[in-house]
């Protein structure tokens, strides 16, 4: 039996789940992702600012000089999430053979579900149908024997398409795309093709494998198989993240050591928050400074033992922060606070140091009336002083991420 493999992907996600809840929106040029007077990223646009050449992950300042009429929003994290779980509810009612691909779009086996729905096509339409009906949202999808094509296919139907390619036809359908097309290849990859003299998918594919392994290494392979339509990947369940992690571009750069702890604090208070939620604890500590000329570092330091508080990630953040600051003089354009080497939470306790297990307590108590009244709820100490300088809401202060406020 050939595989049936479904790629799905939402259309302008972000702008789209801005337009349910305002309708006046639709057939609006939309960006979500900050003001363009302040810094960050195009985080979605909607299709109509797309015709003026705005993009995701377009600086906002540009994007504000190329559509100034563009209506432009900071956007809702939370918002989102919940849309998202609402989308792959719906995707699990076709298959349980669901691979979500971030927040907006999975691949779904399908492979001998035609005798439920009549052929694999109705089957998508039923998707694209209550996906509609149910969110608001439209949808893309692409249908193939393999991840590689399906994904290609969606792209190639935006917005609220269905491409549909036959078992054996794979290779055919991907002949006379651009290079620029298959997933893969970035910036740095399809200059180096085109100057081999290769600018579509089919020349690509009658490149000798020797050839493209002299040129690319192991990646050479790759690119081999995927250009012939050929990707053995399973659809697989979404592994446990492996690591947790806030940060926040600041609106000018900064090198007020208090101002940059208050952040990292606040910072490393939703970072433990998160560990608490999913029942772990982190071995690393990772700080991410961007200097002013855009440089950027990474600290990290492994703990003796696992934690999940509030004060030891902000502890062990605020010393990389101030070794990383005392050898470089540069202001901060961005931090960040992330954790790694994630466990089981549950340790023994130092029977002589009974400080770790009033911290402890002491987190459950906040997480518990964060829970109740909403992040912003209760403020310690450090993180008080940015009241003055982020506008504070139910969920807590909100900080403008490189392409999303959260």
């Amino acid at each position: 039996m050939a595989r049936r493999i479904i790629h799905i992907d939402l259309d302008a996600f972000f702008v789209s789940v801005e337009q349910v809840a305002n309708p006046l929106l639709r057939g609006k040029p939309v960006v979500v992702g900050g003001q363009p007077d302040r810094r960050g990223v195009v985080a979605a646009a909607s299709y109509e600012a797309r015709k003026f050449g705005l993009y995701s992950g377009m600086p906002l300042k540009t994007a504000g000089h190329l559509c100034p009429q563009a209506i432009f929003i900071e956007g809702s994290f939370t918002k989102y999430r919940a849309a998202s779980r609402e989308f792959m509810a719906i995707l699990a009612d076709f298959s349980p053979f669901l691979e979500p691909v971030g927040i907006d779009e999975a691949f779904l086996d399908v492979t001998g579900f035609e005798s439920l729905h009549g052929s694999i096509h109705r089957m998508a339409t039923m998707i694209k149908q209550r996906t509609k009906e149910e969110l608001g949202l439209t949808a893309s999808v692409g249908i193939a024997g393999s991840k590689i094509v399906a994904k290609v296919a969606s792209d190639l139907s935006k917005p609220d398409g269905l491409i549909e390619v036959s078992p054996g036809e794979e290779a055919a359908f991907l002949r006379a795309l651009p290079i620029a097309k298959m997933p893969g290849i970035g910036k740095k990859t399809e200059p180096r093709l085109k100057s081999l003299g290769i600018k579509t998918i089919g020349e690509l594919a009658a490149v000798p494998l020797a050839t493209l392994k002299g040129h690319f290494g192991l990646y050479g392979v790759l690119l081999h198989r995927h250009s012939q339509g050929i990707d053995p990947r399973e659809v697989a369940p979404p592994a446990e993240a492996k690591s947790i992690s806030r940060e926040t571009t600041f609106a000018r750069d900064n090198r007020d050591l208090k101002y940059l702890a208050a952040t990292l604090r606040y910072l490393s208070e939703r970072v433990g928050s998160k560990l608490r939620q999913r029942g772990r604890q982190a071995r690393c500590i990772t700080l991410k400074l961007r200097y002013s000329d855009f440089t950027t570092i990474t600290r990290n330091q492994t703990l003796k033992q696992a934690t999940d508080t509030d004060q030891a990630i902000s502890a062990v953040g605020l010393g990389l922060m101030t070794k990383a600051l005392a050898k470089d003089k540069q202001t901060v354009r961005l931090i960040g606070v992330g954790v790694s080497g994630l466990v089981e939470s549950g340790r023994q306790l130092d029977m002589l140091d009974s400080s770790m297990a009033r911290l402890e307590r002491l987190n459950q108590t906040i997480d518990r009336i964060r829970r109740k009244y909403g992040f912003g709820a209760i403020q310690t100490g450090r993180t008080i002083r940015l009241r003055d300088i982020f506008p504070k809401t139910r969920a807590g202060y909100k900080l403008q991420t490189p392409g999303l406020s959260r």
